[in-house]
């Protein structure tokens, strides 16, 4: 099996489906696609801020001119990193025709990340290594454009050492044993066995190698591919690809474990593991956007079509409850209503352990992703609460001083901010040695909120990977 939680990360996928000039003209600038990317990706930070890594690809180029470009970072700021090395590939190309800058035509020629596919990963490595070589996309090159193959994805494969063994079985030597290196094999395979069964039935027909290569990327069937090599996956995925000809697919587990969202009009195609990055990258309402099916991929050719195809048959829906609790961003409608709904069915758990006693309780949460089933939590406890108050003026039966009532009404749930966290420090992938004296000065105390001998205390915190916060800090 593969490290744990080690490809908890983030996807991002653009393709421009109008020319590249059309861009320019209506949003005024020729690096649309790009721009677009880098606000999907800092969208989902939250997702992977250990290494980050984009890759274009430039439909129809000339022979001989460069048509993949990848960048990548394990820098302390990977994203800004990654779009400060790409601008600078494109300022230093413009150096000598700086009058070019908004010439898509020319940019698409001569710079850099200018071509109309686009794909973006946030790296998670809570476990993994944190090197450029753990960074994704992963890259299958081949001198035939059609073979070229980059993946990239959130994912983690539980047979890890039966995908090797099959590689294995077939001829191949893998460079190592991850389940990155043996899924980007398991699909490059298939691409080969389709490449070569579309070239001989091409040839037989007495086509020219030149045409056959353009009959080829016309009629690569992606389902195909994907069917032969994810029928061996076990595991929670969700896998972006990329054939160097510029068709494009997402990959969904069966089980819908990882997420993956998208949306699609005539001039864009979109994906990402959060809905609100797309909703606010392309400023959507939340009704536009769909999730890709389990089981399905959504597969964006290079002449244009864009259609969700059924590859496995979706089993029972069991999506990651790390996603659901911690990991996605909380401004997603079902994420924040499910969080909120997460606390409140804790209230009467939580009012059982302090034997209902909540005059001497003060309630409160670790920042910063927890706040949300907080409030969730308070809610219970002040239906709880007012139902108390309705029992208790009840029992008055009309004859209780004003006073008196006034002072059941204005019984409250004490809840104070306890932890305030320093924004500064970040502990959660610090190497396992520094940690715990990292996690104990990550949090300040507000002091004077809690009644010492006196006051139960009781803090709700979603932090589910190592919990560390709860018993350092």
């Amino acid at each position: 099996m593969s490290d744990f939680i080690q490809h908890e990360c983030g996807i991002a996928l653009i393709r421009l489906l109008k020319p590249l000039s059309f861009y320019a003209k209506k949003y005024g600038t020729a690096y649309y696609g790009l721009n677009k990317l880098y606000l999907l990706m800092e969208k989902q930070h939250n997702r992977g801020q250990d290494g980050a890594g984009i890759a274009n690809i430039k439909l129809f180029p000339q022979p001989g001119t460069p048509y993949i470009d990848i960048q990548k970072s394990v820098s302390n700021r990977p994203i800004e990193d990654v779009f400060a090395k790409v601008r600078k590939g494109i300022t230093s190309t413009l150096a000598l025709q700086p009058h070019e800058d908004n010439n898509p035509i020319w940019l698409k020629d001569n710079a850099p990340f200018t071509g109309e596919l686009f794909l973006g990963h946030l790296r998670y490595g809570t476990y993994g290594r944190n090197t450029i070589d753990a960074c994704h996309p992963f890259v299958r090159q081949n001198n035939w454009m059609t073979r070229n193959l980059l993946v990239a994805g959130n994912f983690n494969m539980t047979n890890v050492d039966e995908l090797f063994d099959l590689l294995v079985n077939l001829g191949q030597h893998p460079r190592e044993k991850a389940d990155t290196v043996t899924v980007l094999e398991k699909i490059g395979h298939f691409l080969d066995v389709e490449n070569e069964e579309l070239f001989k039935k091409y040839k037989i027909l007495g086509y020219s190698n030149a045409d056959i290569t353009e009959r080829i990327a016309r009629n690569l069937s992606i389902e195909d591919i994907l069917r032969h090599a994810a029928g061996d996956f076990d595991g929670g995925y969700a896998i972006l690809g990329m054939l160097g000809h510029g068709d494009a697919f997402v990959l969904r587990d069966p089980h819908a474990i990882r997420p993956a969202f998208y949306y699609a009009d005539e001039e864009v195609v979109v994906v990402a593991s959060e809905r609100p990055a797309i909703q606010t990258a392309f400023n959507l309402k939340v009704e536009q956007i769909k999730e890709v099916s389990p089981g399905h991929a959504l597969i964006i050719k290079r002449d244009g079509p864009v259609r969700e195809s059924r590859i496995l048959k979706a089993g029972k829906r069991q999506s990651c409850s790390f996603e659901r609790i911690y990991f996605s961003r909380g401004s997603d409608k079902d994420i924040y209503n499910e969080r909120k709904e997460l606390g409140h069915k804790l209230a009467p758990i939580v009012l059982k352990s302090i034997k209902y006693d909540l005059q001497n309780t003060v309630f409160s949460f670790i920042p910063n992703t927890a706040e949300v089933s907080f409030y969730g939590l308070v809610k219970g406890l002040e239906d709880f609460l007012n139902q108390k108050k309705c029992e208790d003026i009840h029992k008055l039966n009309g004859k209780a001083e004003t006073k008196k009532i006034e002072r059941i009404l204005s019984r409250r749930v004490r809840v104070e901010k306890i932890a305030l966290k320093d924004a500064k420090l970040r502990t959660f992938i610090t190497q396992d040695a520094d940690r715990d004296e990292m996690v104990a000065h990550v949090y300040d105390i507000t002091y004077g909120t809690v009644v010492p001998e006196k006051d139960t205390l009781v803090v709700i915190d979603d932090s589910i990977v190592r919990g560390t916060t709860l018993k350092q800090s």
